[in-house]
């Protein structure tokens, strides 16, 4: 499962993790990717384009964004804005999802095993907006507090999060085709394998599609074709090895799979602002 995200965020003890969050930072895009835990985004400031699953939509200030467990997700740069966002993800075992009584069994194990599903974008508009985004914002002041005790209060938070989302009808049953899992297995060959060469031909006998039909559909569930994805994994490994290895940028993009030098240095402006050897000096 190459696609799921490495980073570990969290442990036995703190099972969550925050972030403070902004794109662009020194990449335009979060690109496509899952997890094993709850997400929870809180929009400071700015807009971005989210992309969760199936849906696809632009956040402005004061916006939330929850991703629940295993669905596929991205955020890209919109226009020319900035977006400062907050950024928490949570083990399934905050909400008591391995406790045996009623309310798991009913209420919190059918949200983390895709039974049911959950509102992704919740804005000013919607009738519970006041009551969401105080308690979310209590959320992110436990995060950030980060002690034993305010992880009582962390874990009673975000119960009642999730209870004022079934208050206002936006938990239920998941019975809608998950469009995006089709080309899931192609994104998981592409992460594997993004320092090799890749053929849209390959990728499309993986999924059983048409050449044309997976083209539109990897589209339309990343916000960007494949090549162009490819290359978003290419750079941002690029980027690590600029700061992290002592070789050299023609050496660092024959490791990221690209042959061209020209082309590396192009598309890598294109994406960070800067040359590779610029981004080293900065960077290294």
């Amino acid at each position: 499962m190459a696609l799921e995200e490495k980073r570990r965020h969290s442990s036995e003890l703190v099972p969550y993790s925050y972030y403070k969050c902004l794109i662009p930072d020194y990449f335009d895009c979060v690109p496509l990717h899952w997890h094993g835990e709850f997400e929870i985004n809180y929009v400071i400031e700015g807009k971005a384009e989210f992309l969760c699953g199936d849906e696809r939509f632009v956040t402005q200030t004061g916006d939330i964004v929850i991703i629940p467990p295993n669905r596929l997700h991205a955020i890209y740069t919109h226009g020319d804005y900035e977006q400062r966002y907050d950024t928490i993800v949570f083990s399934t075992d905050m909400l008591g999802a391995s406790v045996n009584d009623r309310c798991a069994a009913e209420c919190v194990r059918p949200l983390t095993n895709g039974h049911f599903g959950t509102k992704a974008h919740i804005t000013v508009e919607h009738p519970y907006y006041s009551e969401i985004k105080t308690t979310v914002e209590n959320i992110f002041s436990c995060a950030k507090g980060n002690t034993a005790r305010l992880d009582m209060l962390l874990k009673s938070e975000m119960l009642r999060l999730f209870w004022l989302l079934g208050e206002s009808g936006d938990i239920q049953v998941d019975d809608k085709p998950d469009f995006s899992g089709v080309i899931r297995p192609a994104v998981e060959f592409i992460n594997e394998n993004f320092c090799e060469n890749i053929t849209i031909e390959q990728l499309a006998e993986i999924v059983h599609l048409s050449k044309s039909y997976f083209m539109a559909r990897f589209r339309q569930a990343a916000g960007v074709g494949a090549i162009e994805y490819i290359n978003q994994l290419r750079i941002k490994k690029a980027c690590a090895m600029l700061a992290g290895s002592g070789l050299n940028a023609s050496d660092v993009a024959f490791e990221c799979g690209f042959r061209n030098l020209s082309n590396f240095n192009r598309l890598f402006k294109k994406a960070v602002g800067c040359t590779p050897v610029q981004y080293r000096k900065i960077n290294g």
